[in-house]
């Protein structure tokens, strides 16, 4: 029998206990989707899911603006990310807030006829370079840690997506059809449309740690802190020369998309691990079947996996978040 994941064979989610199933159950409530596949692909690793949840949930769904504008921005993201699966999500959200016309201009390849929903699109694509002069910003901002934080629970999500779940978000692609995204948007609109309360989510997290300065005393902070922590668990799967490669590659990225051929990633017959968690990181569409054999042994479960990518996913994220947070205060207050 088929299934939407690659490489990994998530807990059934009706067996789930526990922060699993308290995170499945909001995740229904407030995002209207029973078990996405964005999600349940990482509940081989509960602390993951919970913390990417709550990044999603503080950000996107329950932070302050607008839902279509931070839409936009979740779909610029995906774009520049070039995560098919996610492009069709966000359009299909963009249908659920009452957008129709913006959604199937987007979906067509069309610029926003509305400056600001332009300006809105733009600005997630740029956040894919690290250090991208992204001011002014195209929303108030008090806003900042929403938009923020959806933009990096996105650069995280889109690369676990494109990494370890095909690229359909529904059976044989019908989102591609205009009045399947239609109808599928207006199901969700109940949902999409109603307030939801901030902090939520936060329960579902044990002690994060820091939070970022740009999120201010948002629920936001606890939560990309949550995912932080967790994900940097994944470092622990690379020999620490690994884990060096890592950061001076990322540290040089400027936000391209690198060909297999780069320098970027070594040999996987000579550091597979090393090879795995970059792609994650830099090109996770690129990952094969291939790559995930010539690192996995016995001992290497599918929390192992989910860990790994999710350790390559964040250093992106974190690279980004970085060099933002390395700009004059004034310029990020």
């Amino acid at each position: 029998m088929s299934t939407p994941f690659r490489f990994t064979s998530p807990p059934a989610p009706r067996s789930a206990t526990g922060r699993v199933a308290a995170t499945y159950e909001q995740l229904s409530r407030d995002f209207g989707v029973d078990r996405p596949p964005t999600f349940v692909i990482l509940s081989s690793a509960p602390e993951l899911l919970t913390a990417a949840w709550a990044l999603t949930r503080e950000s996107l769904i329950a932070g302050a603006g607008s839902r279509t504008d931070r839409e936009l921005v979740a779909l610029g993201v995906s774009l520049a990310n070039q995560c098919p699966f996610c492009v069709d999500a966000h359009t299909v959200l963009l249908h659920a807030t009452g957008d129709h016309a913006l959604a199937e201009r987007l979906a067509r390849g069309q610029r926003p006829e509305n400056e600001e929903h332009a300006r809105l699109l733009d600005w997630g694509r740029r956040t894919r370079v690290p250090g991208a002069a992204l001011e002014p910003y195209p929303f108030p901002r008090a806003e900042l840690p929403a938009y923020l934080g959806t933009a990096f629970a996105f650069h995280f999500v889109n690369r676990i997506v494109s990494a370890l779940v095909t690229e359909d978000l529904l059976p044989a692609g019908v989102q591609r059809f205009r009045a399947v995204r239609s109808m599928a948007g207006r199901s969700l609109s109940a949902t999409v449309r109603r307030t939801a309360v901030p902090g939520a989510s936060l329960a579902l997290l044990d002690d994060p740690g820091d939070a970022p300065a740009w999120a201010g005393d948002s629920p936001v902070g606890p939560a990309y802190a949550a995912l932080r922590r967790a994900a940097t668990l994944g470092a622990g799967l690379l020999p620490e020369d690994e884990r060096a490669l890592v950061r001076r590659t990322l540290a040089a990225w400027d936000g391209s998309h690198p060909s297999l051929t780069h320098a970027a990633f070594p040999d996987r017959a000579e550091r597979p691990g090393a090879r795995l968690a970059l792609l994650a990181a830099l090109a996770p569409y690129r990952i094969t079947g291939a790559d995930v054999a010539a690192w996995r042994r016995p001992e290497h479960t599918d929390h192992c996996l989910v860990h790994l990518v999710a350790y390559g996913a964040f250093a992106a994220v974190d690279r980004i978040e970085r060099a933002l947070s390395a700009r004059p205060a004034e310029e990020t207050a």
